[in-house]
């Protein structure tokens, strides 16, 4: 904190060096943070959530298997919707705070994604499809039909969670370098009056 005394004894509080840096650089994680565009990010996976849960509502219809049990669409696309809305609210408010959650978010968020692939592939593998057990000519039976449908959902949702998992790695890269590039003004959080203050010496009107 700068003190000034002039002639008449007027003591005046200057703004604090430290104040005035700590601004400037939350300013400039703002802007930093703005030019990576977290928020196209993050509506990119609030869609991929939002899909990877009403495209699974057919499973349920369709023969029930790992990930109908484990409920993988529905935990993984809360989590990406969870990470979504994460980034669009730091790019309103570019707090360092926020950008720690956000960056442990994503990275959830990719861990998530990793072990739903796996569950889908698993299943994919596991749960083949019917062979054509003809009915009538060219009409198959309908577990062929709902095999295939069972089939094709489950790939559908492989590839939006693949898409979510590069998404959510890319995003939590570039906020977690953003974090090591301000991360020294954490500390910076003791500050002095924004304005500078003035006070007489006693005796002086």
């Amino acid at each position: 904190m700068a003190v000034s005394v002039s002639r008449d004894l007027t003591v005046q509080v200057l703004e604090d060096v430290n104040l005035v840096k700590l601004t400037d650089r939350q300013q400039a994680l703002r802007a930093a943070i703005q030019k990576g565009e977290p928020k196209s990010l993050g509506v990119s996976q609030v869609m991929l959530g939002l899909m990877v849960m009403s495209y699974s509502i057919p499973l349920h219809f369709t023969e029930l298997t790992e990930v109908v049990w484990f409920g993988v669409p529905w935990w993984s696309g809360v989590t990406f919707i969870t990470a979504g809305v994460f980034a669009i609210v730091l790019d309103k408010h570019g707090t360092m705070r926020l950008l720690q959650v956000c960056v442990a978010v994503s990275v959830a968020a990719a861990a998530v994604s990793v072990m739903a692939v796996i569950i889908y592939s698993v299943d994919i593998g596991k749960n083949p499809m019917a062979p054509c057990n003809n009915v009538n000519v060219n009409q198959c039976d309908d577990k062929h039909y709902a095999t295939r449908l069972s089939r094709g959902v489950k790939s559908s949702l492989l590839l939006f969670t693949l898409a979510q998992m590069v998404v959510s790695t890319v995003l939590g890269f570039l906020l977690y370098r953003q974090r090591r590039g301000f991360g020294q003004y954490t500390s910076l959080n003791q500050a002095a009056p924004s304005t500078p203050t003035s006070s007489t010496a006693p005796g002086q009107d």
